[in-house]
């Protein structure tokens, strides 16, 4: 569904989403890299698998944990730029009725 353009030639940096070793181009989104991969869905709810949507900011379907920032709570994949290293995973909503810190 989605395609790099094919003249695009920036330099390469490589990073770990839920153990998957993706390749990407530095000044890549997180976002903008996993949808690239072929990776849809960066968020788990009760309700199933979300992704990015708004691709700016606005909508939060796109969080993920970043490992080493957010402190726990989930980022906006669109507006984390890649580096070189980065861990991430999905983000899993905690449910409402489990207690704060409970996993």
């Amino acid at each position: 569904m989605f395609r790099r353009l094919p003249d695009d030639e920036r330099d390469r940096v490589v990073l770990t989403f839920e153990d998957e070793r993706i390749e990407a181009r530095r000044g890549d989104t997180l976002a903008a890299a996993l949808l690239a991969h072929g990776r849809m869905v960066t968020r788990e709810t009760a309700g199933g698998g979300r992704g990015p949507f708004c691709m700016m900011g606005v909508c939060f379907e796109c969080l993920v944990d970043v490992h080493g920032r957010g402190g726990g709570r989930g980022l906006q994949a669109c507006m984390i730029e890649v580096c070189d290293g980065m861990k991430a995973g999905r983000h899993r909503t905690q449910s409402s009725d489990e207690p704060e810190g409970a996993a």
